[in-house]
């Protein structure tokens, strides 16, 4: 179980310490391993491919190298992108916050050709220095395009860095600052695709205690729906709460609601309880027109993505409610546009029913108006995924899962055990575990690690996570979860 705030510091400074020290221990194979596949790489099969592809484009005479900005590397979709675009044969500048000054791990990516520490966006300075920063990256190095990989945090700071940069003279894969704040918002978001004419859970934003429970009252058992009570902002202290409303009596109702303290300041969307699978969505838009597209089941923390097979009823349902929300939204529709889906329960894997049957059977619940992890899956398929951003510059599926093996190795391997001596599980969840490890390691693919490029997961493991769960015991700032892939910590409630 997460830890919470509440959770005696011993637990905090264990937790820290006991992941430091399995840093500590696989440093000397992650080095042989990392060192063994700068020296091997030559000679493997994948880096020879590269290699020979990337002399067929170079000399080609209708090829055109381009210089692009790509931010956000220290998350496995900022390295994916910028590793996309350099296998195409383009020149790659990365930037990206690096927090405590701690180096993020694609800065050591071959796929660069230098990199930049760019400012965060602050509440006291704004957003001005981080695009000032920008800004000058892109004239120092002549960028031609900008591919913003933001985390949620600062999704509306690169839609107003966007029209700083185009006034520059750089392009920019990123939507305006109102088109992004009307798809970060839950509500909005819902507000807005209802309005396009397509079909979306029943939601009511609320900014007072008194409004939800008004709403609740009674709506048990109409129609069978349940509801769960959302922030529309980000807060990781409650995210994974998903408490189905209304509760067995009004005051346990107000209670419930009471603790997450909604407000004009504060507000919260109550939607529709959807009992069926989880999928999220990734794609590029250019123009209004959707340029690459994938889709994968989803979960609360989704640390394991593989794609839908593409000829499945439920990819096509997915792809083609997508299309039509980008064609809707015009022309300045620009950016990675990603969103979270859940399905009736009904209609199993869609199959045997026609994709216009399944528009009706699966219900946006979310949308992140920002490049999303699922851009691992698009790893294999540089060139398409290059020329899908550079369509932007124009003036007129595998099956194959990923994993991250830090994630997997506590939690498919160690955590179990613990669990085991606890007497939490029996020996079979163990194998279980540890067979799915096994499945993983042997025919998956890392998110991070590549042959030829193996210096990322390097840092990562060795370096930047004992760095910062080092500096989460010194500020004694607790975390109940953490993403590999995104570099994220998710601090206590």
């Amino acid at each position: 179980m997460p830890l919470k705030a509440s959770s005696h510091t011993t637990l905090h400074l264990l937790q820290n310490l006991s992941l430091i020290l399995l840093a500590l221990l696989f440093t000397p194979l992650v080095t042989l391993l990392t060192i063994l596949s700068t020296l091997l790489s030559p000679l493997h099969p994948t880096t020879q491919n590269l290699t020979s592809n990337l002399q067929r484009r170079t000399n080609s005479s209708t090829f055109h190298r381009r210089t692009i900005l790509v931010t956000g590397l220290g998350m496995s979709k900022g390295l994916t992108i910028a590793r996309s675009f350099h296998c195409a044969g383009h020149r790659v500048i990365g930037a990206d916050f690096e927090p405590y000054s701690i180096p993020v791990c694609g800065r050591f990516s071959r796929s660069l050709s230098s990199f930049y520490r760019v400012r965060k966006p602050t509440q006291k300075q704004g957003s001005k220095e981080y695009i000032q920063d920008l800004l000058d990256i892109v004239r120092r190095e002549d960028v031609e395009l900008w591919v913003s990989c933001s985390g949620v945090a600062s999704a509306i700071e690169d839609g107003e860095a966007r029209e700083a940069l185009e006034h520059a003279g750089c392009r920019a894969v990123q939507f305006s600052v109102e088109i992004t704040a009307r798809l970060h918002d839950k509500n909005m978001f819902i507000d807005n695709t209802r309005g396009l004419g397509l079909n979306v859970p029943e939601t009511r934003g609320v900014r007072s205690v008194e409004e939800a429970v008004e709403f609740l009252d009674g709506k048990e058992g109409e129609r069978g729906r349940r509801y769960v009570l959302k922030f529309t902002g980000t807060d990781d202290k409650i995210r994974a709460d998903m408490t189905l409303l209304p509760l067995t009596t009004r005051e346990e109702t107000r209670r419930h609601v009471a603790m997450f303290k909604p407000s004009l300041e504060r507000p919260f969307v109550l939607q529709q309880f959807i009992s069926g699978p989880e999928f999220c969505t990734h794609s590029i838009a250019i123009r209004g027109k959707i340029k690459a597209f994938t889709a994968c089941e989803s979960s609360e923390l989704l640390m394991h993505y593989r794609a839908m097979n593409p000829g499945s009823p439920l990819f096509k349902a997915f792809l083609q409610y997508t299309e039509i929300y980008a064609e809707k939204m015009g022309e300045e529709f620009t950016g990675h546009f990603s969103i979270d889906f859940l399905a009736d329960e009904d209609i199993g894997n869609g199959k045997g029913r026609s994709v216009d049957e399944l528009m009706n059977k699966i219900f946006p619940i979310k949308c992140n108006p920002r490049a999303h992890t699922a851009a691992v899956l698009f790893t294999g398929k540089s060139e398409e995924v290059a020329e899908a951003y550079l369509s932007l510059l124009d003036e007129g599926s595998g099956t194959l899962g990923y994993y991250w093996i830090g994630h997997d190795l506590v939690t498919r391997v160690l955590l179990p055990i613990l669990d085991f001596l606890r007497g939490k599980i029996g020996m079979a969840i163990v194998l279980g575990d540890w067979v799915e490890f096994l499945n993983h390691l042997l025919f998956w693919k890392d998110g991070t690690y590549e042959i030829w490029d193996p210096w990322p997961m390097w840092w990562l493991y060795v370096v930047y996570w004992p760095g910062m769960f080092w500096i989460s015991i010194l500020e004694r700032n607790w975390w109940s979860r953490c993403n590999v892939s995104t570099t994220k910590l998710f601090r206590c409630s």
